[in-house]
């Protein structure tokens, strides 16, 4: 398969996740509120962070050394072992100081945090070993699956008046089935690893671990203290302007997940001029939608947001910092991924520790002078220093070409797009015309897209090339 082709895969079955659960939060909250958002948005929070302690970069070094091709299913087992271990630990943990969750969160949530971190290092350990062995496009179709399952049963749930609890319940619920249908994937059985199993892997998760802390300081550390210094309502809002943000950077999460195998393997080899070509492709269509994204989010923020309800429209303050903050992160995130599929997690380490210690310490500082608008400028801070950090490092290990043409040239046609949608609100605001704001929304993304990607075909023959090359044989 054509990483092109497994890429547009795993990018589409994101793209229906996200969807999924865009639907599944429009409905939470209108029918739940801001608040009760905030309260499951800082649980979840909460749960991402434990989940990192219950792995501690095992599932990273389990997808690193199953990609190698070599002791398969002794690597399988060891991660297995090791994760189970590190979940009982943690669990006994969080039920032992139930009360300073319980306080933090503002609910009693105690038990549904254990059963949330179980489902989680559960679905984080298949999904490890679906990817490490090349089935990249197979973990990502079950994002959807469990995306709708859980929006499935926790819409169930609250309709019946659980609420909370159905959230909690249902958010579970997805991460399990999903690793239940997961595991039909898997052909490697379980095989007694040596010393030398573990070794191998705890000598790359004692620096990727800090690779997972990045991307989770990144997404939960503005939220973790909003939810110190701010009441829930403001959290809830933020949180749901998160979830905007993260979903443009779907499909450079897709590019990336589909590279990393075909990298890590191409460096076994000691092919490195494959290597660098792989990395050029990721960073040119790593910003193809959250570029046109970051236009939209400063045209158009204000109407999205109104989608959810009229509480939610105050989050525009902190939308376009946001969609800024995961465009830069997404190219840190590539050049970082190289970085770990070229066996050089440690390099990875120091960069993450730059960021991780800047978002703190930027988040923390900004948070407590101006609220919640400095988390967002935070995020933006680090991320652009992440950036720098990461592509100095990288290339200082390979010689590849940096893409900036390809760039440009989406950054062109997000511009232009820019323009006409923001001539086509100007237009229809000053209609007598009287249209639903969620119509308005979806007819001026629509046409936006179509002016992008019309402007960028036109001038760029590489995103022609690509176009044309991952057609189906009779199209192409």
């Amino acid at each position: 398969m054509r990483i092109g082709q497994t890429s547009i895969i795993v990018f589409v079955s994101k793209l229906l996740s996200s969807a999924l659960g865009f639907i599944a939060t429009l409905y939470f909250a209108r029918e739940l509120g801001a608040e009760v958002i905030g309260y499951f948005a800082t649980t979840i929070a909460l749960v991402s962070w434990l989940k990192l302690t219950g792995d501690l970069g095992v599932s990273s070094a389990v997808r690193k050394r199953i990609s190698e091709g070599e002791d398969i299913s002794e690597y399988a087992t060891a991660g297995t072992i090791t994760i189970i271990l590190f979940a009982v630990v943690i669990s006994v943990a969080v039920l032992l100081l139930d009360g300073f969750v319980e306080s933090y969160v503002g609910r009693p949530v105690t038990v549904f945090v254990v059963l949330l971190l179980c489902a989680k290092l559960l679905n984080s350990l298949i999904i490890s070993l679906l990817e490490g062995n090349q089935m990249v496009h197979i973990s990502g179709i079950l994002e959807p699956f469990q995306a709708g399952s859980r929006a499935a049963v926790q819409i169930g749930l609250v309709i019946v008046g659980f609420e909370l609890s159905g959230m909690f319940i249902g958010q579970a619920a997805g991460w399990i089935l999903a690793s239940i249908v997961g595991v039909l994937y898997i052909s490697t059985s379980p095989t007694l690893p040596n010393r030398s199993h573990f070794e191998r892997l705890y000598d790359y998760a004692k620096y990727s671990w800090l690779g997972a802390l990045e991307s989770r300081s990144f997404r939960n550390v503005d939220i973790l203290l909003l939810g110190v210094f701010s009441p829930p309502t403001l959290v809830g809002i933020y949180s749901v302007v998160w979830s905007l943000a993260t979903f443009l950077t779907i499909f450079g999460g897709a590019v990336r997940s589909a590279l990393f195998p075909e990298i890590s393997r191409s460096d076994a080899k000691g092919d490195r001029q494959q290597v660098t070509a792989y990395l050029t492709d990721g960073l040119s269509f790593g910003g193809l939608l959250i570029i046109p994204g970051f236009v939209g989010a400063i045209v158009l923020g204000d109407r999205i947001l109104q989608v959810y309800g009229q509480e939610f429209v105050q989050g525009v303050s902190v939308f376009g910092f946001l969609v800024l903050a995961c465009l830069l992160h997404g190219y840190q995130r590539q050049l970082l991924s190289g970085l770990s599929a070229i066996d050089r997690p440690d390099l990875s380490f120091r960069v993450n520790l730059v960021f991780i210690l800047t978002n703190t310490m930027g988040n923390l500082i900004l948070i407590i002078w101006i609220g919640w608008v400095g988390a967002a400028i935070a995020s933006v801070i680090s991320t652009a220093l992440g950036v720098v950090l990461a592509y100095r490092t990288l290339q200082n290990q390979l010689s590849f070409i940096t893409p900036w043409k390809a760039i440009g040239e989406q950054i062109f046609a997000a511009g232009v797009m820019g323009i006409c949608v923001y001539l086509l609100r100007h237009l229809i605001e000053s209609s007598t015309i009287s249209v639903q704001n969620i119509l308005v929304v979806l007819f001026i993304i629509s046409v936006g897209a179509g002016i992008y990607f019309l402007t960028l075909f036109t001038i760029s023959t590489n995103f022609q090339r690509v176009i044309q090359s991952n057609l189906p044989p009779r199209l192409s």
